[in-house]
């Protein structure tokens, strides 16, 4: 499949790893009862059963059943986390199939450039890094040395500074391109707290409205809102965080190799001008 057609399944991506998230937890009314969250029920066929009792199946939902419980704010709390880590899953696939050495420094045009400058033919090589089907990281340092040697009457001496400027230029833009993981890692967690104090809060006033007798099904919406959001910020926030360390570190390995690879490339610019 293209990339980009699998770029296309990466929201149903994302959601897929959200439901595989929610694992099953005890409800708040699981929790009451006669005996340790078993609760007594009456079989209409059996009025014995009334005061014997039963064990009743406790009732779980999933963190997702669990966002409806919480009050508006929370729930849009929730949603927008989870469009983070809808965003996060996306970059994190575009970075895998684009920050690669096949992408930054694919092995034919290295070959191809290696041939012509050491040929002489600089204006051929030129023309040839113009060309958009042969662009990359590699490609365009290369053509700003190429294009300061030929420019200048000193170039032979000047390109490196060249190759060195266009280095910092595109190892920037790398490294900008990956800061989206690290705002999502930064802002994940702060807004699962936000919904924390909003969930609690929300339990607080409840206490407060029922004079200290509030029920626990009363108190569930704001502390469950209080913890699910917490929880979808963690889980969206540490995988972001990973991955941003793991792109960064790839990216200053591919760079220093690039840097050796355009250097040897560009060796026989180094000799003076006739």
């Amino acid at each position: 499949m293209p990339p980009r057609s699998r770029l296309l399944l990466l929201p149903l991506s994302a959601l897929l790893l959200i439901l595989a998230a929610a694992m099953p937890i005890p409800s708040a009314a699981a929790w009451q009862g006669d005996d340790e969250g078993e609760t007594m029920v009456a079989d209409p066929a059996d009025p014995a059963a009334t005061n014997l009792g039963e064990t009743a199946k406790k009732k779980t939902q999933g963190l997702i059943g669990l966002l409806f419980a919480g009050d508006p704010a929370g729930i849009f709390l929730s949603f927008l986390i989870m469009s983070l880590s809808v965003v996060g899953v996306y970059f994190a696939i575009e970075h895998a199939l684009t920050i690669t050495k096949g992408k930054l420094m694919p092995e034919d045009v290295l070959a191809e450039l290696e041939q012509r400058i050491a040929r002489g033919e600089i204006d051929q090589a030129i023309d040839y890094c113009h060309q958009p089907e042969n662009y990359s990281l590699v490609s365009e340092v290369i053509l700003a040395g190429l294009e300061r040697y030929r420019s200048s009457e000193f170039g032979f001496a000047e390109y490196k500074t060249a190759v060195e400027e266009a280095g910092e230029d595109v190892t920037g833009r790398l490294y900008r391109k990956t800061e989206v993981l690290n705002v999502i890692g930064q802002i994940a967690p702060m807004l699962g707290l936000t919904g924390t104090v909003l969930g609690m809060i929300s339990a607080f006033m409840m206490i407060a409205e029922k004079q200290g007798m509030a029920k626990p099904e009363e108190l569930a919406g704001g502390i469950g809102e209080a913890l699910i959001t917490t929880l979808l910020g963690l889980m969206v926030a540490i995988p972001s965080l990973v991955a941003l360390s793991y792109f960064r570190n790839k990216i200053d390995s591919l760079v220093a190799e690039a840097g050796k690879r355009v250097e040897r490339t560009l060796l026989p610019l180094g000799r003076k001008r006739a």
